[in-house]
C-alpha cells in the first residue's frame, strides 16, 4: 500500500499525539511526521516551509479545541496560505457539538470530521481513498 511523503498532526494533548503516532506508524501511514502543539505554532511553521519552497504535508490532522490558536481559527488562516499542492485536513476531535460539524461545511478545504480516538481501520480508509 502507498503511504504519504509527510502527514501533520495538530493536536495539543500528549496522549492523543502517542496515540495517533503508534497507529501511523502500525500501518505506515507516512514517511515524515510534523507535529504541533497548537494552531498558532502550526501556522508559523507551515507558513515557512511553504516560504522556504520545503516539503509541506500532503495530509493535516487537526484538533479544534487548543491553547493559543484553536483549530478554527487556524483554518481561517491558514486557507489565505498559498500553497503550491492542496492539502487533505481532516478535523480529528473529541468535539461531538452538532454546531461543529455545521460549522465545516464552511471549509471546502475540509476533507472529513473525525471523533477520537481515530481507529487503525481509519487511517487505512484515509490512506485508500487519499492514495
Amino acid at each position: 500500500m502507498k503511504k504519504f511523503k509527510t502527514a501533520c498532526i495538530i493536536e495539543d494533548n500528549p496522549a492523543s499525539i502517542f496515540w495517533i503516532k503508534e497507529l501511523m506508524e502500525e500501518v505506515n501511514f507516512s514517511e515524515q511526521l510534523l507535529i504541533y502543539k497548537n494552531g498558532k505554532e502550526a501556522l508559523d511553521q507551515l507558513s515557512l516551509l511553504v516560504t522556504q519552497e520545503s516539503t509541506i504535508p500532503e495530509i493535516i490532522f487537526l484538533d479544534l479545541n487548543m491553547p493559543v490558536m484553536d483549530g478554527w481559527d487556524f483554518l481561517d488562516e491558514f486557507t489565505k496560505v498559498k500553497t503550491p499542492k492542496n492539502i487533505i485536513i481532516y478535523i480529528l476531535t473529541s468535539s461531538v457539538d452538532p454546531e461543529d460539524t455545521v460549522r465545516t461545511k464552511k471549509y471546502e478545504q475540509l476533507s472529513g470530521y473525525l471523533i477520537k480516538p481515530i481507529t487503525e481501520q481509519g487511517l487505512r480508509n484515509i490512506l485508500g481513498a487519499a492514495l
